[in-house]
């Protein structure tokens, strides 16, 4: 999986040098430097990134220090969880919709509390310093962080800890940030790095939330890809490597904080103050919370009703009426594009699970020990898209290999499989080892056993794993639209060339065909296992 890693990054380095048909020349690193937004596109993307990063990060702290093993906890996980499979682009339009100046909060709030009979002069969405951006990226970056803090939770020794911290006069929240959460961020720190680096090199996101003068730089890298000038793609690989260069920096001055902030706490452990913002502390994260769930399924319901909406002016809170027009107008386009959607989903959802079952059933045959190794199959995560995805799109022009759905789906595959294989190998890992000693005591071979014993005890880790995966490659925008040359189209590339547009009920129609797809499978995950074994109950969870 490393292969187009590495071909796309070197593909990316030849024009950056000026060696597409030449010698080297530092002509392209010129014309780059030469370009007047390159300081603000940086420093735009590296504040949002690590400001959404941050944010969403203490959210999910606040959360598990004041609310762990709580009613309220669970009605915040039920809330949240769902919000998991939306994608980046659904999210970011629905949040859109509800902050604009013209958008539901606004209506909620005119003119009976503002005055405003018409939409104001104010720059929300798309602001110059990407507060909006970041506001997007934190909403769906909590039930990311949320969950895998629950996966890595036991391992924190969690209630250990907080009866020796409440005994020695803690409360709650700071006796769980000073003893659990410095263990729970050692195993949570990958998802955080990747947070970083998504949240740094964001496109779709970003062309929706973010600035355009100047953008940030991920969505210039893909406006000079585009340009029919082909001397801007020497610029675009030239800025790709950059942004790569600030997604390693910006890691790097994460991994500082996490040692200023491990001495801050040993400081603040060792001068015996006990703390007194519990409460309030714990309510914030609550609040923050709740706030990030409602935003987001507010937005939903807002695409939902513009989709349907027919006469609606500033500032009714509602439409003058509902009609079926966009969708009869849309809805046959996006139904053949969800065809095509699910198709490259589910191709490269299925390839993951080929590939993550083979590694770890060979893992537990050989009787080997989880490797260090599996780590770079993350890498894809942690380095920008934008670094080495024009390069592969160079290379496969190069081989007359960029036609049909094939080259999207192996693209697709490279995002896929990290998430199938982190969603799979815990419950994999976890399964009762003694089942397979007794099938073999019983006769069946090894390959028996894994068809006829295994995946069937696993098929809801299995559909699990399956929906978080078809999710993700429901969600990708820059690998379609680079691998497929324009040509191929997905849900995802349909809602964001409709961005510019501003047509909210085309947008509206799009974005919840997109996130319908992205639902589906969870929903079959949820539903298959409970109707198959509805007759054995133990086997219904897996």
């Amino acid at each position: 999986m490393l292969g187009p890693l590495a071909a796309g990054l070197w593909w990316t380095i030849r024009p950056a040098l000026g060696m597409m048909d030449g010698a080297p020349s530092l002509g392209p690193l010129r014309a780059t430097l030469d370009w007047p937004g390159l300081p603000a596109a940086s420093w735009l993307s590296l504040t949002s990134g690590a400001v959404a990063t941050l944010g969403a990060l203490a959210i999910t702290a606040l959360i598990l220090a004041g609310w762990t093993g709580t009613r309220a906890f669970g009605l915040l996980q039920r809330l949240l969880s769902p919000l998991l499979a939306l994608p980046h682009a659904a999210a970011a339009f629905g949040l859109a919709f509800l902050i604009a100046p013209s958008g539901w909060i606004a209506r909620a709030v005119s003119p009976w509390a503002t005055g405003w009979e018409r939409p104001p002069d104010l720059l929300i969405v798309q602001d110059p310093w990407g507060l909006a951006l970041a506001a997007g990226l934190i909403v769906k970056e909590v039930p990311f962080l949320l969950l895998v803090s629950l996966a890595a939770l036991p391992q924190a020794e969690a209630p250990q800890s907080l009866r020796i911290a409440r005994a020695l006069g803690y409360g709650r929240v700071t006796g769980f940030l000073l003893t659990v959460f410095p263990r729970l961020y050692s195993q949570i720190r990958l998802p955080v790095y990747v947070t970083l680096a998504y949240s740094m090199s964001t496109v779709d996101v970003a062309i929706i939330l973010g600035p355009n003068t100047p953008p940030t730089l991920s969505v210039q890298i893909v406006r000079w890809m585009a340009d029919p000038d082909l001397a801007l793609r020497e610029l675009a690989a030239v800025a790709a490597l950059w942004q790569l260069a600030l997604v390693l920096g910006g890691i790097a001055l994460w991994r500082a904080g996490e040692v200023l902030v491990g001495r801050l706490g040993a400081l603040w452990i060792g001068s015996g103050r006990r703390g007194r913002l519990d409460g309030v502390a714990g309510g914030a994260g609550f609040v923050l919370a709740l706030l990030t769930a409602l935003a987001v399924l507010a937005g939903l319901a807002g695409l939902a009703l513009w989709s349907v909406a027919g006469f609606w002016s500033f500032p009714d809170a509602l439409p003058d009426s509902l009609t079926g027009r966009s969708w009869a107008r849309h809805g046959s386009d996006a139904l053949a594009t969800f065809g095509d959607t699910a198709l490259i989903a589910g191709a490269a959802t299925l390839a993951a699970l080929a590939l993550t079952v083979g590694c770890l059933e060979t893992e537990h045959r050989g009787g080997l020990r989880p490797s260090r190794s599996l780590l770079l199959l993350y890498l894809p995560l942690l380095i920008p898209q934008t670094a080495f995805l024009p390069g592969l799109q160079i290379m496969l022009i190069r081989l007359r290999l960029d036609h049909g759905l094939l080259p999207v789906i192996l693209a697709h595959l490279v995002f896929v499989l990290p998430y199938v294989f982190l969603s799979l190998s815990g419950p994999w890992r976890a399964w009762d080892g003694r089942i397979a000693t007794l099938a073999a005591a019983l006769g069946a071979a090894p390959g028996r056993t894994l068809w006829q014993v295994r995946l069937p005890m696993m098929l809801r880790p299995l559909l699990t794993a399956a929906a978080v995966g078809f999710a993700v490659s429901v969600g990708q925008y820059l690998p379609t639209l680079l691998t497929g040359g324009g040509r191929v189209s997905t849900l995802t590339t349909e809602a964001l060339a409709l961005a510019s547009g501003g047509d909210r009920r085309a947008i509206g129609v799009w974005s919840l065909m997109q996130a319908l797809a992205a639902f589906l499978p969870f929903a079959l995950a949820l539903a298959l296992p409970a109707l198959l074994f509805r007759n054995r109950r133990g086997m219904a969870h897996g």
